[in-house]
């Protein structure tokens, strides 16, 4: 039926349909759509119910964690059309959720998020708010750095539950850095200092008890296959040459330099786990077993970098 009358008045299905959404309706019927449009999720959320869920809460200027109870809710036909705009975009656009939203969470700190950096998703969260234990073995630390900081998610999550500690992010990019400051404003995370910096090129003597990292480690061939939704973050935060270890390869060259005696590297590699293991077996690495399994991050001390160098070196000199 195309259309029916109501008090002499022609009222489309769709409107019908829509007259008495809930707030739950609107998540299933959001859900729905981005299933039957074969969106991608990866940007902090990995389906279609939590990205509908975040874009409905969102659209009607709810808490993100707000509670099941209010699901039933009915929505006025403006809030409605707010939240059906969210969806067109994130359906025609492929715009990430978080991009939508101008806001991704990251080990339970309310981010700023845009284009001028990657979404913050990253599982290092879980080894921040674990204090980096069992990794950091009680060791005393007093400085960290946070290398290829972008959107300042680690560092300023790291100075948050560590008060104590003086963290620095580092990044090569202006723009990176603009949003990183504004989430350290947001956040008001005075502990943290923001430095540019390409790798440790700018970090000239600086000595850190513990360097995290999240560098880019996609594929060249990856990077150029990924779906849409990531043409919309920097090429800069993903592309990392033919086997992804371009700029792993460097770090671990360079951090005993600015790791403190017993210092710790904690590395994210992803994909490129296999490819840095079949070009380092004889290093030590200490892949983490997070809550859904192993995700492609490293620990590694300071000794065992000093005592593998050579070969570090060779490798990374390899790629100019």
């Amino acid at each position: 039926m195309a259309a029916l009358r109501r008090a002499g008045t022609a009222v489309s299905a769709d409107s019908v349909i829509f007259e008495q959404l809930t707030i739950v309706d609107l998540i299933r019927h959001g859900a729905s759509r981005f299933g039957a449009a074969g969106l991608t999720f990866g940007h902090s959320y990995d389906n279609a119910l939590d990205e509908a869920t975040q874009l409905v809460l969102h659209a009607l200027h709810m808490p993100h964690d707000l509670s099941p109870v209010y699901g039933a809710s009915r929505v006025t036909s403006d809030e409605k059309a707010r939240v059906l705009a969210l969806f067109e975009r994130r359906i025609a656009e492929r715009i990430p959720a978080a991009y939508l939203t101008g806001e991704a969470w990251f080990a339970g700190l309310s981010f700023k998020s845009d284009p001028r950096a990657l979404v913050p998703r990253s599982p290092i969260a879980e080894l921040i708010e674990s204090g980096f234990e069992p990794w950091l073995g009680g060791r005393e630390v007093h400085r960290v750095l946070d290398l290829c900081t972008g959107s300042g998610c680690i560092a300023i999550a790291t100075g948050h539950y560590h008060p104590d500690w003086q963290v620095d992010g580092a990044d090569i990019n202006d723009d990176a850095l603009a949003l990183a400051a504004e989430n350290k404003a947001r956040l008001h995370a005075d502990n943290v200092t923001l430095r540019k910096s390409d790798l440790f090129g700018g970090l000239q003597g600086e000595v850190y008890d513990l360097i995290v990292t999240n560098p880019p480690y996609v594929t060249n061939d990856e990077t150029d296959a990924l779906p849409p939704e990531y043409a919309h973050e920097p090429d800069l935060g993903l592309r990392a040459g033919f086997d992804g270890l371009d700029l792993a390869l460097r770090i671990l060259r360079d951090a005993p330099e600015h790791l403190s005696e017993d210092g710790v590297l904690i590395c994210e590699v992803g994909e490129a786990e296999q490819a840095l293991v079949a070009l380092l077996p004889e290093l030590p690495l200490a892949w983490v077993e997070f809550k859904v399994g192993q995700m492609g991050i490293f620990v590694v001390e300071r000794a065992d970098l000093v005592e593998h160098h050579d070969k570090i070196q060779a490798l990374a000199d390899a790629r100019g």
